[in-house]
């Protein structure tokens, strides 16, 4: 069966525990939580991040622990902080903590050749990043998930285009519990070809089984 075999998961809080100290001089690190594009060495070490600003981060420390195939990127959710040298100029970025996102290309609807699955879900957050459009997810239902986007149209306009994403949503339990959460990230580097200088994009989930959502942006290219 072709379909993105993706695991929805709750990512665990991350907690930075500080020891105590004497004084009330201790500077407290800057620590931000972000999707990132991360891109490695030829070694699979995390060699630079991008981030939804389109800046390029050397990985200077990485406590992350990550696995990734060597000379390849991929799209993480990560808590990081800036480091600076002596005189204030940035450095690059230490990595405390990281899972990847799902981010596999949208699939057209006859490469899922068991048919759409569209199990009920809800979107906590959804905006545009650099060449993606990031979305937090959450379910209640238990079991392993099943998590893909289906491409149901491309329609190209003179220097405009427009995509017609749908979420692909499976479960093998119906029964809720606790709510999950999932970092996503749609690729829209596919469809950013040079002749496009905008993506229109419809995305779309059910948020119960009759009741379909659509989220619509619109993204320049870079």
């Amino acid at each position: 069966m072709k379909r993105s075999l993706l695991l929805l998961l709750p990512l665990p809080f991350f907690l930075l525990l500080l020891a105590a100290c004497d004084g009330d001089d201790y500077v407290y690190p800057s620590v931000k939580l972000e999707f990132l594009t991360a891109a490695t060495d030829s070694q699979g070490d995390l060699e630079t991040v991008t981030t939804d600003e389109g800046l390029v981060y050397s990985v200077l420390t990485d406590g992350s622990g990550l696995s990734i195939t060597a000379d390849s990127t991929a799209r993480i959710v990560a808590y990081y902080e800036e480091l600076t040298d002596g005189s204030g100029e940035l450095e690059g970025v230490k990595l405390y903590s990281a899972t990847k996102a799902i981010a596999p290309n949208p699939k057209t609807a006859d490469e899922y050749d068991d048919g759409i699955v569209t199990k009920p879900a809800a979107i906590r957050s959804i905006w545009l990043g650099y060449n993606y459009l990031n979305i937090v997810l959450t379910a209640k239902q238990q079991g392993t998930h099943t998590i893909g986007f289906v491409e149901q149209s491309v329609t190209t306009e003179g220097s405009g285009k427009s995509i017609d994403i749908l979420l692909y949503h499976d479960t093998d339990s119906d029964v809720e519990d606790y709510t999950k959460t999932a970092y996503l990230s749609i690729p829209l580097l596919p469809y950013l070809t040079d002749d496009i200088d905008v993506l229109h994009i419809d995305f779309s989930l059910y948020i119960d089984e009759d009741e379909l959502k659509t989220y619509s942006f619109s993204y320049s290219a870079q």
